[in-house]
């Protein structure tokens, strides 16, 4: 039985057979495109389960792949891995404010890549699977349907922004620290920054508008929703 499918973007031959390699080993069904306007395409007309994409592409870049991507009805739930050669933290940074749910910085452990794409996957099906609704107030979590409103408006969020909301709003007034968001999000193998957590959640509150309010900043220990 076919597993999910990938598609991988990146403009390295030797790379797209190392990961095309190990992906089909592991049973999944991968696609490959060498340029953003390919990716684009792709992703729109293939609708893959998860996309490993390459920061440094010619033509249409990554970040600017990731924006189109995450701002089209079509394709804004499916999850981005970005693999990047750059060693800036703004770049990773700006990569998830535009709604990219991980990244993987080359050179990189065909181990470790194979690893977080599972955890992309495995949260969307834990969150399709698990249709518990959560209603605090205003907003409505509903993680049957994937989908997270305020007053009826549903609202356009990355699978890890969801992810951690629904943690969050799952125990209110529990403090969460930022490792504990990490592993419970990505896994305890994933490897993040303090600031990685912050952007995501600095995008959430945004997101969320004035019921943003309700994810407080415990200073010196991590986040928590406010009763």
């Amino acid at each position: 039985m076919p597993r999910e499918s990938v598609l991988v973007v990146d403009d390295e031959e030797d790379i797209l057979e190392l990961v095309r390699y190990n992906l089909a080993k592991d049973g999944y069904r991968v696609s490959l495109v060498t340029s953003g306007e390919e990716a684009l395409e792709a992703a729109r007309t293939g609708m893959p389960d998860a996309i490993l994409l390459d920061l440094m592409l010619p033509g249409i870049d990554g970040l600017n792949v990731c924006r189109l991507l995450k701002t089209d009805p079509r394709t804004r739930q499916i999850p981005v891995i970005m693999l990047t050669a750059k060693s800036e933290e703004t770049d990773v940074v700006t990569g998830l404010e535009l709604g990219a749910d991980d990244y993987v910085p080359k050179p990189f452990s065909v181990r470790v890549l194979v690893a977080r794409l599972r955890a992309v996957l495995r949260r969307r099906g834990e969150a399709e699977d698990d249709g518990a609704a959560v209603r605090r107030g205003p907003l409505l979590i509903d993680p049957g349907r994937h989908e997270v409103a305020i007053d009826g408006q549903v609202l356009d969020l990355t699978y890890t922004q969801f992810s951690i909301l629904l943690l969050l709003a799952r125990r209110p007034g529990w403090v969460f620290s930022r490792a504990h968001i990490v592993e419970a999000v990505h896994g305890d193998d994933y490897l993040a920054t303090d600031r990685s957590v912050d952007v995501h959640i600095v995008a959430l509150r945004r997101k969320l508008g004035a019921v943003g309010d309700h994810i407080e900043t415990v200073r010196g220990v991590g986040y928590r929703f406010r009763e």
